[in-house]
């Protein structure tokens, strides 16, 4: 008999709960990947994400390798992989770490419902955040919708107990099994050119000053990775927590975003605060065409743009000078834009993806107020005084073949701002 680990968004062997905690039970362990036809479906043949994941499992199964055993991988839909596994394992417990957004609670609540039904035990444990859209609740219970004190009561939580990480593991309890990683071939998807950088701690001692300068080497490039558990979010933690406040910050919004797409799942497809229902979006399809090319005529939106669309990465201040300019002076639709960030971002998360989408519009749960307007101009001035960046992505942008501003900066604020009003009396 057997335990199985299914791994999913969490890739790594150290300071992994459902590992951990399987090891502990001191039967043969066999570590699964399935590639979910459900989300492979969606994505393009080149998706640097899988390219990604690809290489974490070879990483992990050379690793397995050294031990005598070996990751075994399958491709389909999770229920039918399953299904084909109870039939040819004898399986005893089976053991992930949790996941809140909605296609992944569905999926892992029928998975769960098949496994009982044929006696094997199933646990699932916390692992990819500190603390559980449950954990930080305001008094009477319900979730917090402001990220201010939701961050007070979370880091009131975080001094009251100890974090834990665990390291090492025993290499004697994996099952000898004879196995291989598939190519990507034989998952239908081909190399992208896009390669995932390495997380850098080292600038989180000068975060605060740096942050918000695109051309500045100066934010971490772990989000792709906390996105895919190649790193433990406990470590990341316990690292940064005496040394910078405010990128500690950024890892207690991720943690608010899960929160508020677990209790309000709504947001997916909505608005979160629905008096913003009547908002007239403008959603001209050209103009979209150019905002997602980089071709706005304004440097730094299109910036932004040719970053996304080269790296799968896009410095955080500029995500929100890119996202206002499409809602604010384009008048197009959050959903539109966050739809584009969720195909091309390399550290696509749904949550964060959607919160932020939904703060730049003015509609979310802890939004920007709507007559907050970027002005893209002002914020090079701010932010790339010397124009290094956008020397960088929009080498044209001072010659004449460079676009001029598809629109003007002043009538679309103002148009932004009646549109808006607007929206809000007629709902």
């Amino acid at each position: 008999m057997i335990n199985i680990v299914w791994l999913r968004r969490d890739l790594r062997f150290t300071d992994n709960t459902a590992l951990n905690k399987a090891l502990k039970t001191g039967k043969e362990i066999l570590v699964l990947f399935i590639f979910d036809t459900n989300i492979l479906d969606e994505l393009a043949k080149d998706d640097a994400r899988v390219t990604f994941i690809h290489r974490q499992l070879t990483k992990l199964d050379k690793e397995l390798k050294e031990m005598n055993s070996g990751l075994l991988v399958k491709t389909g839909e999770p229920l039918k992989v399953w299904q084909d596994l109870i039939k040819e394992f004898e399986i005893g417990e089976v053991h992930f770490n949790r996941d809140y957004e909605p296609y992944a609670t569905e999926r892992d609540d029928q998975v769960q419902q098949l496994l009982q039904k044929n006696g094997i035990s199933v646990f699932s444990h916390k692992d990819q955040v500190i603390f559980e859209p449950h954990e930080v609740l305001k008094g009477d219970g319900t979730p917090y919708t402001v990220f201010t004190p939701f961050k007070n009561k979370w880091l009131e939580h975080f001094e009251a107990q100890q974090i834990k990480v665990e390291e090492k593991f025993a290499t004697d309890s994996f099952a000898s099994i004879d196995s291989s990683v598939p190519t990507l071939e034989e998952i239908g998807f081909q190399k992208s050119d896009i390669e995932v950088q390495d997380y850098d701690l080292s600038v989180v001692k000068n975060y605060s000053d740096t942050r918000n300068f695109p051309a500045i080497h100066g934010t971490s490039n772990l989000s792709v990775h906390l996105r895919f558990g190649t790193v433990s979010i406990r470590q990341i933690v316990q690292q940064v927590y005496k040394q910078s406040p405010d990128f500690l910050s950024e890892l207690v919004w991720r943690e608010f975003f899960m929160q508020i797409l677990f209790h309000f799942p709504r947001v997916v497809n909505e608005n979160f605060r629905a008096k913003y229902n009547g908002i007239q979006w403008r959603n001209n399809e050209k103009e979209f065409e150019h905002w997602c090319k980089g071709e706005t005529g304004y440097p730094i939106v299109d910036a932004g743009m040719r970053e996304l669309n080269k790296t799968g990465y896009m410095h955080n201040r500029v995500r929100m000078i890119t996202a206002s300019f499409l809602c604010k002076h384009l008048l197009i639709d959050w959903r539109w834009g966050e739809a584009y960030f969720a195909k091309k971002l390399l550290d696509f998360e749904l949550s964060s993806n959607n919160g932020n989408w939904q703060w730049a519009a003015g509609t979310g749960c802890d939004a920007a107020p709507y007559f907050r307007v970027f002005n893209p101009t002002e914020q090079v001035k701010k932010f790339d005084k010397e124009m290094h960046y956008i020397k960088k992505w929009v080498p044209e942008f001072q010659e004449l073949s460079y676009s001029a501003p598809m629109v003007d900066h002043k009538m679309a604020r103002n148009r932004a701002l009646e549109t808006y009003k607007k929206g809000i009396a007629d709902n």
